[in-house]
């Protein structure tokens, strides 16, 4: 995640400014205690710890304490604490402080968007991108927070009934790795704005900027211990998620992970929010604009270096234009600048380790030994950049000769790694389309306007593009079918995820009772 997109990437470089590699010597945010507990920073107590590397350049940052059970503990017990005052502000009240936080995160793009970089490898421009659009999700919720309210209904014989929207408690956060700022602020944002506290957990590949937000929302005026962040591997997930005092858990990642999450959720009968996987298609009409269909494809597939987990890697174009579109996708791509991430007109930034670059390497070679072609990419770049030199930087791949059953069109491989296949009748398509255990995403490009309505109806996924591709504009909500996750964010709707509902009925008249 989850999403804001980097599909305006050239219109959004007036806000850079020049980044230094000097910054990293200086950067206190590597140095720093990386858990954030009642509005300042702390030190993890667990036993154990782990490498922070920077994907950009394969060194080592510094090694990360895992947060162990007292820290967590703590965290929850801080959460739990705030909860009691910060539930009973007003909406009004609590969204002022969050479209404050808003205007902060905009005054320290650049700063953030360096650090997102340090900890993602992807290309700077992209990294700032994400940055503003969490601002303005942020802001959204700020707007929305105070209109959070229930419903009068009027009965017969003077009687009413109505509903209060209450929050849930204490939200337990687990992000991924690809949008680690954006998983942040996609789900703190509702749950302050419904009076909810909240406890997270960035991966441990990128642990720097969940906590940088922690200190804007202290600086917005969020009283502490209402925003808290603990930092460490699976077993610090597991023992937050586990939890007795945590009322909700939302997470983003891998289907096996959000299988037992929700299984450790069913134990207390926690709330849950999952943003899953996808292994989305992308159908491609002969009667499309194919330079903009081209566009489509490479934004859902090589946006932050493929790892998107709403990408659109099933590529099925109508058999009369495929040759003419893989001529036109393959010009495009081969023009793509890989290179250091923190140099603006770099589009491919890191691979976000070695594990994940195997990963896909692994897959690139199974698709071939199952009949698929290589007709561009696939191979590792080594850079010329001596600052780069360990780093892992993939070339984007474009598979064709691809086939429905073919591991590589079947499963998530988040990586860049486009298949192509190709189709005769619309009916086909669809069927084809919708043979997937996932539903996150789906797009279609065409000209026919009944045909769009066709297939956006009969698409089984949570998100469906029209012409255009991995764009996610703050208040619409985003969310799968299947195994592709339960709930929805970025939205008002995300709003029904962190509140429930109290009915209260009052009687206008005497009890009327049979017995």
């Amino acid at each position: 995640m989850k999403h804001p997109r980097p599909f305006l990437a050239f219109s959004i470089r007036r806000y850079s400014k020049d980044v230094s590699e000097k910054t990293l010597s200086k950067s206190h945010q590597v140095t720093s205690p990386l858990n954030f507990l009642l509005g300042r920073r702390t030190e993890a107590k667990g036993p154990s710890s782990f490498h922070l590397i920077a994907p950009a350049t394969g060194t080592k940052l510094r090694d990360v304490v895992n947060s162990n059970e007292q820290d967590v503990n703590e965290a929850i017990l801080a959460a739990r604490n705030s909860y009691r005052s910060w539930s009973k502000w007003t909406g009004f009240e609590r969204g002022k402080v969050l479209k404050t936080a808003a205007d902060i995160i905009r005054s320290k793009v650049d700063d953030l968007a360096y650090t997102e970089v340090l900890d993602t490898g992807k290309p700077i421009w992209e990294a700032r991108y994400d940055i503003l659009g969490c601002a303005d999700t942020i802001e959204f919720y700020g707007g929305v927070a105070g209109r959070i309210k229930g419903d009068f209904m009027q009965l017969s014989g003077g009687s009413f009934a109505y509903t209060i929207r209450e929050p849930l408690g204490v939200v337990g956060g687990i992000g991924a790795w690809n949008f680690p700022f954006q998983m942040a602020a996609w789900k703190s944002a509702p749950a302050l704005a419904c009076g909810n506290t909240m406890v997270f957990k960035p991966s441990q590949v990128t642990p720097l900027t969940a906590v940088m937000l922690g200190e804007i929302y202290q600086q917005a005026g969020l009283p502490g211990g209402c925003y808290n962040v603990v930092q460490g591997e699976g077993e610090t997930g597991q023992i937050l998620c586990s939890h007795p005092d945590i009322d909700k858990v939302t997470f983003t990642g891998s289907v096996p992970t959000g299988s037992r999450i929700m299984a450790a959720c069913a134990k207390d009968i926690k709330h849950v929010t999952l943003e899953l996987g996808g292994k989305s298609p992308l159908v491609i009409f002969s009667d499309a604009d194919l330079d903009n269909a081209v566009k489509g494809a490479i934004l859902a597939n090589f946006s932050n270096q493929g790892q998107v987990c709403s990408n659109g890697t099933r590529v099925f174009v109508e058999e009369s234009v495929a040759g003419e579109f893989l001529a036109k996708l393959i010009d495009r791509v081969e023009k793509m600048k890989i290179g250091d991430p923190y140099q603006e007109d770099t589009l491919i930034g890191a691979t976000i380790s070695p594990q994940q670059a195997a990963i896909v390497e692994d897959y690139i070679g199974i698709a071939k030994k199952e009949g698929a072609t290589v007709v561009y990419g696939g191979e590792r770049v080594t850079l010329s950049d001596s600052n780069c030199a360990g780093g892992i930087y993939l070339r984007p791949c474009i598979l064709v000769n691809c086939t429905d059953n073919m591991r590589v069109v079947k499963e998530e491989i988040f990586g860049p790694v486009l298949s192509l296949l190709t189709f005769k009748s619309e009916d086909e398509v669809i069927a084809r389309a919708n043979d997937s255990q996932f539903g996150l995403a789906g797009g279609v490009f065409t000209r026919d306007l009944q045909r769009a309505h066709r297939f956006v109806a009969a698409m089984e996924v949570g998100s469906i593009y029209v012409n255009n591709y991995n764009v996610y504009p703050v208040g619409v909500p985003f969310g799968g079918y299947k195994k592709s996750g339960i709930g929805r964010e970025n939205g008002e709707d995300s709003l029904d995820y962190y509140s429930q509902i109290k009915s209260v009925y009052f009687e206008g008249g005497n009890v009327d009772c049979p017995y």
